[in-house]
């Protein structure tokens, strides 16, 4: 048993039972991406929270306390995405990188936006040409010091 198993059962529950990550999170009381980050593997849960996602996947004892480890971060299988929807976020980078850190030192100096200190918000924006995703990212700004 590993936290890959944990994660592989977790996904093959959420689908069997109709689940929707907004309604997990609602019952971890936590973000709804947060929460799905936890349970694909890549964030750290508390007893309390271990214990409800017990509940609501049939988690064995062992398998609550596989949530609660530190987790290797990183959940990609190849260097270059190829899923096309993660790979798009990685076209974004490619083309707006250099942009969104030419403006983030313009803005606020020679740093980095945490991805610790973090947060996320995902929604659907009504368009008449199609919807649209709305996601919101916002990291804490770190300044490099001088010493």
């Amino acid at each position: 048993m590993n936290r890959n198993d944990v994660t592989e059962k977790i996904i093959t529950a959420k689908v069997a039972n109709g689940l929707t990550w907004e309604s997990i999170a609602a019952k971890v009381g936590q973000s709804k991406e947060w929460t799905t980050a936890l349970c694909l593997g890549q964030m750290t849960a508390t007893s309390e929270q271990a214990a409800v996602l017990g509940e609501i996947f049939e988690l064995t004892g062992e398998e609550q306390k596989w949530l609660q480890i530190v987790p290797y971060k990183g959940s990609l299988p190849t260097a270059i995405p190829t899923d096309p929807l993660i790979y798009r976020w990685y076209e974004v980078v490619n083309v707006y990188g250099t942009t969104i850190k030419e403006l983030i030192h313009e803005e606020f100096g020679d740093g980095i936006m945490s991805a610790i200190d973090f947060k996320m918000d995902i929604s659907r924006e009504s368009d008449p040409k199609g919807d649209r995703v709305n996601v919101v990212l916002s990291g804490k700004f770190l300044p490099y010091k001088t010493f």
